[in-house]
């Protein structure tokens, strides 16, 4: 199991895979810095930015891929790999992806760009078909 140092921060570069958890990252300019979470335990709304850098608001969805966690551990880890990338396609409009395996929920923040959400919905169903836009706000 990983450890946070002591006097380490949270947004320290890394990767954490949490048996049955959750998956996080960051999405920073222009390049994609992977974030551990070592207190999966606090709550998403606690965790997940609601302000950029410059103190504007981001905006939230989140996307349900049925099943998920039932797949080979193989093919978890490639579907990560894909969310990854085409996120990361997204540039500096993603600021934040949270992979909660037990719940099959991906949790994005975003700029505020018009139909961005469901340009990422649409780039995420042409690599995992089932992946399903649940919600926005």
């Amino acid at each position: 199991m990983l450890t946070k140092p002591p006097g380490a921060s949270h947004r320290r570069r890394g990767v954490v895979s949490l048996p049955g958890g959750v998956y996080s990252q960051f999405m920073s300019l222009p390049r994609v810095t992977l974030l551990p979470f070592h207190d999966a335990s606090e709550p998403l709304r606690k965790r997940a930015p609601v302000l950029d850098e410059n103190g504007r608001p981001l905006s939230d969805f989140m996307v349900l891929i049925p099943g998920l966690r039932k797949k080979p551990q193989i093919r978890i880890q490639q579907t990560m790999r894909d969310i990854h990338c085409i996120l990361s396609r997204f540039g500096d409009t993603v600021v934040f992806a949270e992979l909660n395996l037990k719940l099959n929920l991906l949790w994005v923040s975003i700029r505020p760009v018009a139909g961005i959400r469901f340009e990422i919905t649409e780039a995420l169903r042409l690599s995992i078909p089932d992946a399903r836009l649940v919600s926005h706000l």
